[in-house]
């Protein structure tokens, strides 16, 4: 639940003091006080300035001791030197919040991290909270407290609206402002969070969630700090009707450092960003502009029940882009059939039977728009709307836009895309709570992030003690970060997961007398927890199908070992059974530096990377879900029954994903992967090489 204790003072101060103030206009100082007078604030203002006796008409102060008035928060304008005086002055006058503008904390190195942490010692020590540092400030348009630094605030007026923004970017506060204005959009709060040394976007989102005047949360982010936090935000958002939407900066290569295994190099911490997004329910978009468009989708609480559109254009040329914007293999454009050619017909319209249905200049016309709109929003095979304008949007909006207001409180979503430079059309729009977008790419992104939203995922209970019990006694004395592929395959088979057998051999002897007990055809392995990858090394002989053979294989592998420069006493060879399957997968585990631990599976072998076809889930999963990862890899569906190739049943596979999953248990386990994976025309699956890299504090 969120902190009710630090609502009030937080977002909704009664008082402010600002450490810094100032009254010349170049310096930042100046500015705090200057918005927070030029947009209306209600309560008391301290400036906080020992060279001053006034600024802009109220009494300054030399410090905050010298203020003989409660202080809800304090806006801190100085440089990080002088902080830790500050905090401990609001302390001493029982201050609850307060915002650090300065940067040179923890992003600059080990000084300032070493900074970060004693003011944040300091500050907890004396109940009071911290936003920041490196925050430009709270800008609350509902409660008219604009308490920040943000040159945006030039505004004339700031309008008031229902979206609520938290932002690791301050600067990306006024841009946001901007393209609002520019559109019609009104914001309820907009919070920068800068280090998020403290009060972080998980907090501040279950204070909107409880909001009133917010019904969507709005994610700007550079990072994720505190994800447990973040998820449970999500949740209680879901819970409550109210979207929460996010774009994150980049594709991050974040644990690509810890990455030795394909799985780490296919699943990236950007597929484990999304797996984090898809199980908590919010929504990700990747273009700027669809962050503060796609809102109104979600308007009055709509979820979308299938992925089926349809589609009215009065331009062309735009309707085929968003067309082609919206192509995915889970969205479906309709055939809207008789009842639209009907309706055409009265109105001399050509009209092929087209999925996409063209108005041409006969979209102008209100009463035709408005009927052509009906017979999709009636239309029980349609579930969202979508609406191009072309030029008329910007010269008569009274007779493109106004026809489609009417259509704004229904319970099926509808899109607009705006072709032209239209502001007024816009505006319209936004006011009326109907999604509109500026770019054919923005309004295609947008529909897909809508549809594509789920509903957050159930958290799965352990249900693998035994099993793990058994893993952690093989884990037990281990010396080195990787596991020699004998027991990485040891451990998987006692999860529950079906793997080659094995056996390490450390004389040609040996080697023998195994041999005679798997029979033919054989693989031979360099057997080292130093070379995970023993095809790059021509570790790996496959087919071999007598003792000449075998032999030949040993010869191989020991002038590999001399060429490695081995010691005697590591070289070691692991003896398997050759096994051959209809298809090779890979499924891995991971635990990302982001989001933590991630389940993964895709097209296996050596070329896994070279593909990159997978599935990314966040660790647990159930049966159902690793179904669906299944039918996510598009390399699979030779085990479906594709021309004529043999079906296989996925039950088998699935609870392979399922028992993988599972290591998120075992933290001394940061990483783990079979590759590859087979799978056999009677639906057996079996492992044929194993991976396992342990944490650093377990070895």
């Amino acid at each position: 639940m969120a902190n009710i204790q630090l609502t009030q003072p937080f977002l909704n101060p009664r008082s402010i003091a600002i450490v810094g103030a100032s009254s010349n206009p170049q310096k930042t100082g100046s500015r705090i006080q200057s918005f927070l007078l030029k947009h209306n604030y209600r309560g008391q203002i301290f400036p906080v300035n020992p060279k001053r006796k006034e600024i802009f008409g109220i009494k300054a102060y030399q410090n905050l001791k010298s203020i003989n008035n409660e202080v809800d928060h304090v806006f801190i304008a100085l440089d990080g030197n002088k902080i830790l005086d500050i905090i401990k002055d609001a302390i001493s006058i029982n201050v609850k919040c307060a915002t650090i503008l300065s940067g040179g904390f923890s992003e600059t190195g080990t000084t300032g991290k070493q900074l970060e942490r004693n003011i944040l010692k300091l500050a907890k020590k004396g109940n009071l909270r911290i936003l920041g540092p490196n925050s430009i400030g709270i800008i609350n348009i509902s409660d008219s407290v604009v308490m920040s630094a943000n040159a945006m605030l030039d505004l004339p007026d700031l309008k008031k609206g229902s979206l609520g923004v938290i932002s690791q970017s301050g600067s990306l506060i006024g841009a946001i402002l901007s393209h609002g204005a520019s559109k019609g959009i009104g914001f309820s709060k907009l919070i920068s969070v800068g280090n998020e040394s403290d009060i972080s976007i998980g907090e501040i989102g279950k204070i909107l969630v409880n909001d009133q005047n917010t019904d969507t949360i709005l994610l700007f982010l550079e990072t994720l700090r505190n994800n447990q936090e973040v998820a449970e935000m999500a949740r209680l958002a879901n819970l409550s009707g109210k979207p929460v939407i996010v774009y994150k900066l980049g594709k991050s290569e974040l644990g690509k450092e810890l990455a030795k295994s394909h799985t780490g190099a296919i699943a990236g911490s950007d597929d484990a960003f999304n797996a984090f997004i898809k199980k908590n329910g919010m929504t990700r978009v990747h273009i700027f502009e669809t962050l503060i468009e796609i809102p109104n989708l979600f308007k009055n609480k709509r979820r979308a029940f299938g992925k089926r559109v349809g589609i009215i254009t009065t331009t062309g040329g735009g309707g085929a882009m968003v067309v082609e914007g919206i192509s995915d293999k889970n969205i479906e454009v309709i055939n809207p059939g008789t009842s639209m050619s009907k309706v055409l017909k009265k109105y001399n319209i050509p009209y092929n039977n087209n999925k996409l249905v063209d108005l041409t200049i006969a979209g102008t016309k209100p009463e035709i728009v408005n009927e052509v709109i009906s017979v999709l929003m009636n239309n029980k095979n349609c579930d969202l709307v979508i609406m191009i304008v072309g030029s008329s949007a910007k010269f008569k909006p009274e007779q493109a836009i106004e026809p489609l207001l009417k259509w704004a409180k229904n319970s099926k979503p509808l899109a607009v895309y705006v072709a032209p430079d239209a502001p007024k059309s816009l505006e319209l729009l936004n006011n009326n709570g109907i999604a509109c977008f500026r770019t054919p790419e923005s309004c295609s992104e947008g529909i897909k992030a809508f549809l594509n939203t789920t509903k957050p995922k159930l958290n799965l209970k352990p249900k693998f003690k035994k099993k793990l019990d058994i893993v952690k006694n093989i884990l037990k004395d281990k010396r080195t970060k990787n596991l020699t592929e004998f027991n990485a395959l040891k451990i998987f088979n006692s999860l529950g997961i079906n793997v080659v057998e094995s056996k390490v051999c450390v004389s040609r002897k040996e080697i023998m007398k195994t041999s005679n007990e798997f029979g033919f055809p054989l693989v031979m392995k360099i057997h080292s927890d130093k070379i995970l990858h023993k095809t790059e090394v021509n570790g790996v002989i496959l087919n071999i199908n007598s003792k000449e053979d075998l032999l030949n294989a040993f010869n191989d592998l020991s002038k590999t070992f001399n060429k490695l420069k081995v010691h005697d006493a590591e070289k070691k060879i692991l003896l398997q059974k050759m096994e051959k399957g209809i298809a090779e997968i890979i499924l891995g585990y991971r635990v990302d530096q982001l989001v933590g631990p991630i389940i993964v599976i895709g097209t296996g072998g050596i070329f896994s990377e070279v593909y990159n076809d997978k599935s990314v889930r966040l660790a647990p999963v159930g049966l159902n879900e690793a179904k669906t990862m299944i039918n996510e890899v598009k390399g699979l569906i030779s085990i479906k029954g594709y021309r004529g190739l043999p079906k296989v049943d996925i039950n088998k596979l699935a609870q392979s994903i399922v028992n993988m999953s599972q290591l998120y248990q075992l933290e001394e386990i940061v990483e783990a992967e079979m590759n590859p994976v087979l799978i056999k025309e009677d639906s057996s699956i079996v492992g044929v090489d194993g991976l396992i890299t342990l944490s650093n504090t377990s070895i």
